[in-house]
């Protein structure tokens, strides 16, 4: 009973301590639900009120079919996910001979890897355009068409898996790869069978990061993207706002409750390997 009161008089410290963060980081979605639910009235009035008169949840449905949340929600799910699958089957290979593999130029290489996150992609863009215009696809070129983002996202984001996985993979022993070929396993079927199982939770830390860069992603899909069947959320959201000249909060803030949903449940599906894989090797 001792221990117990003690663990949670720390507990009660820890939780003390950490209120004020807690309070700045989850106000400004506190704000962002508030406004969801509110009355379009009650949006802008003085004085300020924090909690609207009436729970308007219909403002969701209304948003769903003002902006064609749906068809944005789709494509948003479509690109984020097929250049996460892309970049991460890109970079399993390549970060598992960095790890594994001494070759000459390997230090260059990874400072090389290094440099290209600090270029923006908002750099690229009119450069990524027109190589879009220039290659043809089906009848016509890439650009409006997901190909085209899925491909640029999965470009962007490989140095930065490649530098995230091949760390890990770096520690893990090299002995349980070789006494799989002791037992008869080929260098291929001891990856499969020994390597990837132990690296699992690295993978999944950069997929999610991955998956979570490409969600985010503005500029690119901005400048690729010409048509409201092929838009996706980020540029769905940015089109309640811009050039309008009057502003619905109300339903900008449900398209982006709903729109921060995925990538929350993600989080919370796969926490168990988040906080496995943020060590990234700490402990050999």
């Amino acid at each position: 009973m001792r221990i117990n009161a003690r663990k949670l008089r720390r507990s009660l410290i820890c939780w003390l301590a950490l209120s004020p963060l807690v309070v700045i980081v989850l106000f400004p979605f506190a704000v962002m639900i508030l406004t969801a639910v509110k009355p379009a009235e009650e949006v802008f009035v003085y004085p300020a009120r924090w909690l609207p008169s009436t729970f308007r949840w219909a403002n969701f449905a209304d948003m769903w079919d003002a902006t064609k949340f749906g068809v944005a929600l789709k494509n948003s799910l479509y690109v984020s996910i097929s250049s996460t699958l892309l970049a991460i089957s890109v970079s399993i290979p390549a970060a598992y001979a960095m790890a594994r593999f001494p070759f000459r130029g390997k230090g260059l290489y990874r400072s090389f890897l290094l440099v290209t996150q600090m270029l923006s992609p908002i750099l690229l863009v009119i450069g990524l355009f027109r190589l879009a215009a220039m290659i043809h696809w089906g009848d016509g070129n890439l650009v409006d068409k997901h190909i085209s983002v899925i491909v640029a996202y999965a470009a962007f984001n490989i140095a930065f898996a490649v530098w995230m996985l091949s760390s890990y993979f770096a520690t893990i022993p090299r002995d349980l790869e070789e006494s799989a070929w002791l037992e008869g396993c080929g260098r291929a079927r001891a990856i499969v069978k020994v390597f990837l199982p132990l690296a699992v939770p690295a993978m999944v830390v950069t997929a999610i990061f991955t998956f979570i860069n490409a969600w985010n992603e503005f500029a690119v899909v901005y400048t690729l993207i010409r048509s409201d069947a092929n838009k996706t959320l980020t540029v769905q959201i940015t089109d309640l706002v811009a050039g309008r000249y009057t502003v619905e909060w109300h339903q900008v803030m449900a398209a982006t409750v709903l729109a921060t949903l995925p990538v929350s449940v993600l989080f919370a599906w796969l926490q168990r390997y988040l906080v496995k894989g943020l060590a990234l090797g700490a402990v050999k």
